[in-house]
């Protein structure tokens, strides 16, 4: 389950989500796994090695930590429980809101995974550490407050991570530049390759165990 705002949605051919490029990785590669979600992209995307691409997710553009979380049982239980999360660019639509306290979408990111292991106590979740906005965008009140959220992510992986249920960080942020976005905040098709790079690299290791 891929889960967060836009960054998940995608607004093809405005910008692009990372689940397309992900999902070509993941045929390619010959795993057998399946997309949910309770979402469904309509956007025109092509066929990869003869098979249509899976457009079911849990993005939804614009919404915060806080919407997240009060969607997130409706969510499941309309698209069942996932193995995996991809649960990306925690926090982000918060900063940009600046509707909600550091504090309160720290506590927002840990409900969220809590709903999610008790759901699945075996559930394997991966968070970003989210990639920045374009530089001109990147103020330094916006950045120090990013900059907290990526701190705090680290520690919540680390907190929530249980015997059974994996809590692991991908870091989005390391090496990602003003070319690999369509505007201020979204992926363009490099942008999209580049978090789906990412993400894969760690699905491997994930889904060899």
């Amino acid at each position: 389950m891929a889960l967060g705002a836009s960054r998940v949605e995608g607004a093809r051919p405005e910008f692009e989500s990372f689940r397309y490029e992900l999902w070509k990785q993941l045929v390619a590669g010959g795993w057998d796994f399946d997309y949910i979600g309770s979402q469904t992209d309509e956007a025109s995307y092509g066929d990869f090695e003869g098979q249509e691409f899976d457009r079911d997710h849990e993005g939804r553009g614009g919404w915060t930590s806080g919407q997240i979380l009060n969607g997130l049982e409706d969510w499941l239980d309309a698209a069942g429980t996932p193995d995996i999360v991809l649960f990306s660019s925690p926090g982000g639509n918060d900063l940009l809101n600046g509707e909600a306290s550091l504090v309160q979408v720290y506590s927002n990111i840990n409900s969220i995974i809590a709903i999610l292991q008790d759901r699945n106590p075996e559930v394997t979740i991966i968070i970003e550490e989210l990639a920045p906005g374009m530089t001109s965008f990147m103020t330094p009140t916006f950045t120090a407050s990013f900059n907290a959220v990526q701190a705090e992510v680290v520690n919540i992986a680390a907190a929530q991570t249980t015997s059974t249920s994996q809590v692991l960080t991908v870091d989005m942020f390391t090496d990602f530049t003003d070319a690999l976005l369509a505007d201020d905040v979204h992926y363009n098709e490099a942008g999209a390759r580049f978090i789906a790079d990412r993400y894969y690299a760690v699905l491997v290791d994930v889904m060899e165990r």
